[in-house]
């Protein structure tokens, strides 16, 4: 049971030192992943630390730190790690269970349903819209983000090239940015030194 945040001297957000079930583990990052459509570390945090409690704001913090700084998914690696601090080598492997079972089940069912309704006009008049929302959602995002940038036009050089070669000659990603990746590199070099 988690502290009572109106008790006087007690810090809400002391480390509890919590330990869960396996099942409970599985059960929570079922949730997580289930809820986290587009993305999970939202859904992390407010179920971890502010529904089941079983982590400070500091811990979250502290265990999300160590995940960025691991290769792999930042998701992926905070599963194994809250995973464990939960309730050892069974917590992290449920943990894992219970992040990558239920989309890998959804994927599957939604590929033997495209490939028994995926030439239906419905169905492809729904996925050029969902492309067009994705297309939206990327290009807005990169604008926003953009936004921040220093002013020069040479990065943008490499924008538009890449965006001609990509989107409207359609060459291969991985050749495009093979052929501009020096040139961009021997540039920041260039205005480095």
């Amino acid at each position: 049971m988690p502290q009572d945040a109106g008790t006087p001297g007690r810090d809400p957000h002391a480390a509890t030192g919590k330990r869960a079930s396996a099942l409970q583990i599985f059960l929570t990052f079922t949730q997580i992943t289930l809820s986290g459509f587009g993305g999970t570390g939202f859904w992390s945090r407010l179920v971890l630390v502010e529904r089941r409690h079983w982590l400070t704001h500091r811990d979250y913090v502290d265990c999300m730190s160590v995940a960025q700084l691991l290769p792999g998914p930042n998701v992926f690696n905070l599963a194994v790690i809250i995973g464990h601090r939960l309730g050892g080598l069974a917590g992290s492997a449920a943990a894992i269970s219970g992040l990558v079972l239920w989309p890998f089940l959804i994927m599957i069912a939604v590929g033997l349903l495209y490939e028994r309704y995926g030439e239906l006009a419905l169905v492809q008049r729904a996925l050029a819209g969902i492309s067009a929302v994705a297309v939206g959602l990327v290009l807005a995002n990169s604008i926003k983000l953009a936004s921040v940038l220093p002013r020069r036009w040479r990065p943008w050089l490499f924008v538009a090239l890449a965006f001609a070669g990509i989107g409207l000659m359609r060459l291969p990603l991985i050749g495009v940015v093979a052929a501009l990746a020096p040139f961009g590199i021997a540039l920041a070099w260039r205005e480095k030194h």
